[in-house]
């Protein structure tokens, strides 16, 4: 049997546009990619912002308790309470940017650059781009417009579906 014929798929429906909500699609996009997966990604409501030129990714603390970031040899855990205050936002994603660069992980531009070159089948949704007017031009290159009915034909087609 041909390695063809085996081939696998991969279909990901990628709805948040956070800093810490980028991650997963693009890792685990690119990751499937490397191991011979066909992967496409379909970017809709916020998860279009990760297509943008210019990002201005922000960490969403607020609603997740489970955070909890790298301090002085312990944990600290984020209140929910605290997130609502005005620069929290902020202070967090300046913690998360810091970590992650002390870290050595990748940037989700370099993430987002290392799905283009997999050649990971990226579709903006045409919807929401009309509901929040974005231009095309406001995205990146490499990727393609489509709908509800070209994610469905995808994901019927996939062996795995993943909604992050």
């Amino acid at each position: 049997m041909s390695e063809e014929s085996n081939a696998k798929s991969m279909s990901i429906i990628v709805t948040k546009g956070s800093l810490d909500w980028a991650y997963p699609p693009f890792i685990l996009g690119t990751t499937a990619a490397a191991m011979g997966l066909e992967v496409s990604m379909f970017f809709t409501f916020y998860g279009l912002a990760l297509l943008k030129k210019d990002l201005k990714l922000q960490m969403t603390p607020l609603g997740n308790a489970a955070m909890e970031m790298p301090m002085m040899g312990g944990h600290m855990v984020m209140p929910n309470a605290m997130a609502m205050l005005p620069g929290v936002d902020a202070a967090a994603t300046v913690m998360m940017k810091n970590l992650i660069k002390k870290k050595g992980v990748a940037s989700i531009e370099e993430l987002r650059e290392a799905a283009v070159e997999s050649e990971i089948r990226m579709v903006a949704c045409q919807m929401t781009l009309d509901l929040f007017e974005y231009k095309r031009e406001d995205l990146i290159e490499g990727h393609e417009l489509g709908g509800a009915a070209t994610y469905i034909d995808i994901a019927t087609k996939s062996d795995i579906n993943l909604f992050i």
